[in-house]
């Protein structure tokens, strides 16, 4: 997992001994929005208007963060109205690849480019900042619209609705405090916690991971033995935030992140509720564990220095859910 400096690449991994042991993840550097007529969004510049056919979405199969875009351009209906490249789940010293040689991949359909680095520099030329997955790309303005995948999301989930029809609303007005909340606690201790516990260098670090992060599981256990959803009986965004790092738990996870004092599967509710996500329409198609256990065992060398990728575990994700 490398980075660009004034637009040349690096191969530093993350720097943890400054911050004993503890993994910090980096912003997001381009934060611009698309809007229904182009007008300036709640960050970046204006100019992004919402158009059949302008936008690109470069996504990793693999990454969480990536998924949750996948998930809303399903959701939303965009995936006639926005198209994707797809990388390669194997993350060497030279980042993000669009090599096709593992069935998925994509290569990039766009430019033709063999890095992800390459759509930053063409974007900005001197940029520094990590290169990560999910990156909106404007075919208009030959710039990216943003790298942000909270906010990615939000631009899906109502700028294009007068194109699609489509009036679904995931972030309704009067329930963004309750959301806000709930992605609060989830951040923190699921989503980025299972890579603060994964990336942790020393055990401290780890043992402050790790316990916020079954712990919350815990609590999301019992929340959901009296609602459909996180919040009741409507989806919102917080499902779909929340989703991605569970349909990889006991796939990548418990084992390679050693976020193992139980796995989802032991949590009734949680893997019923993650069972019912995976079987909504359309969803199955944005899921895709045998890339995301090829990039985090493989990929990730440090934690697994063999690069030897375990064969299970063999979930039934279209199991009754019961919900």
């Amino acid at each position: 997992m490398g980075l660009l400096v004034d637009g040349a690449w690096r191969t530093d991994w993350y720097d943890t001994k400054g911050n004993g042991g503890a993994f910090v993840r980096s912003t997001a550097g381009f934060r611009n929005w698309i809007t229904h007529d182009g007008t300036p969004g709640p960050s970046g510049q204006g100019g992004f208007k919402a158009e059949a056919g302008r936008y690109h979405l470069y996504v990793s199969m693999a990454c969480p963060w990536a998924h949750r875009t996948l998930i809303f351009r399903q959701l939303k209906e965009l995936d006639d109205l926005i198209d994707i490249s797809v990388v390669s789940p194997d993350m060497l010293d030279e980042g993000w690849s669009f090599a096709t040689d593992f069935p998925g991949s994509t290569g990039d359909r766009l430019f033709g480019l063999p890095y992800l680095r390459d759509i930053y520099t063409r974007a900005v030329p001197d940029v520094s900042g990590r290169v990560s997955v999910p990156v909106l790309w404007d075919k208009q303005q030959n710039t990216i619209v943003s790298n942000e995948s909270a906010e990615i999301i939000r631009m899906f989930n109502s700028a294009f609705d007068a194109l699609t029809g489509n009036e679904l609303d995931f972030w309704p007005v009067m329930m963004r405090e309750e959301i806000e909340q709930m992605n609060t606690r989830i951040y923190d201790t699921v989503n980025n916690g299972v890579y603060r516990a994964g990336f942790a260098t020393s055990q401290s670090a780890y043992d402050a991971a790790i316990g916020p992060l079954f712990e919350t599981l815990d609590w999301l256990e019992q929340h959901l033995s009296d609602n459909r959803y996180l919040l009741g009986e409507r989806q919102t965004e917080a499902d779909w935030r929340l989703f991605p790092t569970l349909i990889r738990f006991d796939t990548v996870y418990h084992g390679h992140f050693k976020c193992n004092i139980k796995r989802l599967s032991d949590y009734p509710n949680l893997w019923a509720y993650t069972r019912a996500l995976y079987q909504q329409p359309c969803i199955s198609r944005t899921v895709d564990l045998k890339q995301a256990k090829r990039h985090y065992y493989f990929s990730h060398d440090r934690i697994n220095p063999t690069r030897v990728v375990p064969a299970g575990p063999d979930l039934d994700l279209w199991a009754p859910h019961g919900r």
